[in-house]
């Protein structure tokens, strides 16, 4: 069984990811924020998809993106530590991935449907890992972690964009 991890098992930067988990089952907490986020970003229009709060923050469609692109890095993460993989794991910059990436040139729908299927795969990841291998550590940007800290991460930080977009971002989602 997948357990919440102790606060030693990642970088104290991840906490506030941690923290927004609610308790229970993350395979459950997972699939739901896989049908939060599809049905959110299923209302925008491709114009709001590229609203902006801000001059120089992420359109929707970026934030989108983002947390697509880190869902696969952190899964890669777990995936590594869960098989016993000791070489130690660089961290990444997300703004050097954004200036990268084309998700504003992308539509909506293909953006969307490019997450579920990273959501899915994250998803059967869970299903192959023995309970023994959530617990191995890792290294990863010079910090100690457990494979099991990575999904609660992954499930963290798409929390925490949920929020903001549900706070920064209410003028294109019609949300208040």
């Amino acid at each position: 069984m997948l357990i919440r991890p102790s606060n030693k098992e990642y970088a104290a930067h991840f906490q506030r990811y941690v923290d927004l988990v609610p308790e229970g089952d993350i395979r459950k907490a997972l699939e739901q924020s896989l049908k939060i986020t599809t049905e959110m970003y299923a209302a925008f229009t491709e114009e709001r998809g590229s609203y902006r709060y801000a001059p120089e923050k992420w359109s929707l469609k970026q934030v989108l993106g983002h947390v697509t692109d880190n869902e696969r890095i952190m899964g890669y993460r777990a995936l590594r530590i869960a098989r016993g993989d000791r070489t130690q794991l660089a961290g990444y910059d997300e703004n050097v991935f954004m200036s990268n990436a084309s998700f504003d040139e992308m539509p909506l729908t293909a953006i969307v449907d490019d997450y579920a299927a990273v959501r899915r795969a994250t998803l059967t990841l869970l299903s192959g890992i023995p309970d023994e291998a959530w617990t191995r550590r890792g290294v990863v940007a010079g910090n100690e972690s457990s494979a099991r800290a990575w999904i609660y991460i992954i499930a963290g930080h798409e929390l925490h964009h949920l929020n903001v977009i549900r706070e920064r971002y209410s003028a294109a989602t019609g949300e208040r």
